[in-house]
């Protein structure tokens, strides 16, 4: 047990740089007035629980670590006048209750944009969902003829059993479309091979695109699918109209203006509990000043990961081993400015070829025009998914710069000369893995939370779930209900739709998927 401690001890101190020891000293806490709630985290889901709250009375406080920028992946950075977004972010849900609170934070700075995105292959650019034509003209006959062979040879011989994420999507389309649009750019994002990932990741995460849904909605439109919306295939989305940070620097406001607070600078290091409530999170700014803030209700939107490392006092052995076996997969964009006033027409493409290491590519100004500065110019964001720590992480920003105007011209986007200038925005625990142990032991964590009933957990880290804004709000929105006394909802059970399902028995995991490894044999 003394070397379990030992052990947690020393991740907290990679995480945490200030140490404990120096926390337990009074005199060096300033203390800040009681809340109603604290929310630990400034995302979507951590502003949109304070937003619900002030809205009704309460008196939330929000702690975000960023010294300036709310939002979290979803936030807007910005460089020389230049804004960009941390990844690309369609604001779409099927949910009205979402669509209205976007609205009614944004009002008229909420635009519609058009969808145009496709896929970089073998020096071509594909349309993305697939049109026939283009693509049987980009990939001649032969190669066509093959997708088609191939197709049909899986429709008739699947594999048996699906195994990995490879064996499902080869039965639903072909192990030749498969290695063109589907290996490459998923091998990218997770760094883990299609062969290895489980086969349950592809049936909930491309569950509503099929080969065959993908071709009759670009011959017939939405007669095709009954009038279907398929998040994939939908071709207009709403967009703030200086990026996604903008809804959420507006949501901040929102909330100090009725009464709430959102403190910034505030990294939450120590949850203190009783074993019967917590009681209060402890915090520190950058200069390494102490905050305590005590409340009645806590919300927490941090890593599941950082959340255990922090309980005052530590967990069972148990849920310390259950926290440092969960996994995240970072990322980081590099934000490159073009001396040149258009570039290509999509909002992004996806880059499915093996020989350069980069996955995606934004064009901020096709996002909205206002997120540019000067109109002459183009400003492009490259994104390279990676682990905390790796080649590409350590990389000096100069070095990713470096590579990323040349991997920019080696698919032929921009010249190396067009480059005038850029910058890099790393983006640690971007994705939560799924592996092959992650539900047992996030099973284990929840369990003993559970003697914590003023401790919720919402959004994407904060669940270990890999889902969009709007599900990452929905499960936001219903843990404010719970402490307002508007129900008791059980958040584990808003689906990847960011729908809420209130059947007694309905208790399977509906997390947006993210890749867990097959199990052995």
């Amino acid at each position: 047990m003394d070397g379990e401690r030992a052990r947690v001890e020393q991740a907290r101190a990679s995480v945490f740089p200030h140490r404990w020891e120096r926390l337990e000293d009074p005199g060096s806490i300033a203390v800040v007035a009681a809340h109603d709630v604290v929310i630990a985290g400034g995302g979507p889901a951590g502003l949109t629980a304070a937003y619900e709250l002030a809205k009704h009375g309460r008196s939330p406080v929000v702690l975000e670590l960023d010294p300036r920028l709310v939002g979290g992946i979803s936030r807007t950075d910005e460089y020389k006048g230049y804004r960009f977004d941390i990844g690309g972010h369609r604001f779409f849900s099927k949910s009205d209750e979402v669509n209205r609170l976007w609205r009614e934070i944004l009002g008229e700075d909420f635009i519609v944009r058009s969808r145009l995105s496709r896929i970089y292959y073998d020096r071509k650019f594909f349309h993305y969902p697939l049109k026939p034509a283009d693509a049987l003209l980009k990939l001649g006959p032969v190669r066509s003829a093959q997708i088609i062979a191939s197709y049909l040879k899986a429709r008739l011989m699947p594999i048996q059993p699906e195994r990995s994420l490879e064996d499902w999507t080869v039965n639903r389309f072909g192990r030749v479309l498969f290695e063109i649009f589907f290996k490459s750019y998923t091998e990218k994002v997770w760094g883990m091979s299609t062969s290895t990932i489980s086969a349950d990741w592809a049936a909930q995460r491309i569950k509503d695109l099929s080969l065959v849904k993908a071709v009759m909605s670009a011959l017939f439109g939405k007669l095709a699918t009954r009038g279907e919306v398929i998040k994939t295939l939908i071709d207009q989305f709403h967009y703030p109209r200086l990026g996604p940070g903008q809804m959420w620097e507006r949501a901040r406001d929102r909330i100090r203006e009725h009464g709430g607070a959102v403190h910034m600078d505030r990294r939450v290091v120590s949850i203190e509990h009783n074993g019967e409530r917590v009681t209060a999170l402890l915090a520190l700014d950058s200069q390494g000043k102490r905050y305590r803030y005590e409340g009645a209700e806590f919300l927490s939107t941090l890593p599941v990961r950082e959340l255990v490392r922090g309980l005052n006092p530590a967990p069972s052995s148990e849920v310390i081993e259950a926290g440092e076996s969960l996994k995240y997969r970072d990322f980081l964009t590099v934000m490159l400015i073009i001396d040149r006033a258009e570039t290509f027409p999509d909002n992004w493409i996806y880059i499915h070829e093996p020989n350069v290491r980069l996955g995606r590519i934004q064009n901020f100004k096709n996002w909205s025009p206002d997120m540019v500065p000067d109109l002459s110019k183009t400003s492009l964001g490259l994104e390279y998914f990676c682990f905390e720590g790796d080649d590409l992480w350590s990389r000096s920003d100069a070095e990713l710069v470096a590579l990323a105007r040349t991997e920019l011209a080696a698919i032929g986007l921009a010249r190396p000369e067009e480059v005038s200038d850029g910058c890099v925005v790393r983006v640690p625990k971007a994705y939560p893995v799924y592996d092959d142990v992650y539900q047992g032991k996030l099973a284990a964590i929840r369990g003993w939370l559970d003697r914590l009933p003023n401790l919720q957990l919402a959004g994407r880290n904060g669940m270990h779930k890999y889902n969009n804004q709007d599900h990452s709000m929905m499960t936001a929105l219903l843990a404010a209900r719970n402490i307002l006394g508007l129900g008791q909802y059980d958040i584990w059970k808003v689906n990847t739709d960011a729908e809420y399902h209130e059947g007694s028995g309905d208790t399977a995991d509906r997390g947006r998927a993210v890749p867990r490894a097959v199990a052995a044999s």
